[in-house]
């Protein structure tokens, strides 16, 4: 019966420890997550939950928590991104690889009156803005970009939470940069951030 009672405190410590791991993590995964799947995020996020719940004994280092909580839930994300289609979106990159932002804006010259053309750009971009331009990439290009370059991740770590070789990562980085910036441009002229506001 002491086993049995051992039991159930060491349940009743686990549960307590992944309430408070979960409390104080769950603002940066709804982050990733908005970023990943957009109006999806919330559901993702307790998909991600119920699955860490489940395996958090398998935990070894509560330091490592952050990144397997992250891992969890780019798997979830993922798995949510299948049900709705089962065949990723593919982008043809004939016209995106020759895309060049800077030359583009240098060329367009948006801001006839800037000193800080390229700055003046960017400028105009709020988070809302990069959120839909992030919910227009297919997800084989978006994972690894937010991950990366907003989450601050390692390439090769990414491959890891993927399980895509490190190779297949480093040229979605490369081709989800390219549709990135070929996105903001048109976003922008749909938009009317291309127009200067004159003082």
């Amino acid at each position: 019966m002491a086993v049995a009672r051992g039991a159930v405190r060491r349940e009743t410590g686990d549960a307590e420890r992944f309430r408070e791991l979960a409390r104080a993590q769950l603002p940066r995964l709804l982050a990733i997550a908005r970023r990943l799947v957009g109006p999806d995020a919330e559901d993702a996020v307790q998909d991600c939950l119920l699955k860490a719940y489940q395996h958090f004994g398998q935990l070894l280092d509560e330091q490592a928590a952050p990144a397997w909580l992250t891992t969890v839930l780019v798997n979830c994300c993922r798995d949510r991104g299948r049900a709705k289609a089962r065949k990723p979106d593919e982008v043809s990159f004939d016209e995106v690889e020759t895309f060049s932002l800077y030359r583009k804006i240098a060329d367009e010259d948006p801001f006839p009156y800037s000193d800080s053309l390229h700055l003046d750009f960017l400028a105009g971009f709020g988070v809302d803005d990069v959120r839909a331009i992030l919910g227009q990439m297919p997800e084989i290009y978006r994972f690894p970009l937010v991950l990366v370059h907003m989450e601050g991740y390692l390439a090769k770590e990414v491959a890891r939470m993927t399980q895509v070789p490190l190779g297949t990562v480093l040229a979605r980085l490369h081709r989800g940069r390219k549709l990135f910036e070929k996105l903001m441009w048109e976003y922008a002229a749909t938009n009317g951030l291309l127009r200067e506001v004159r003082q």
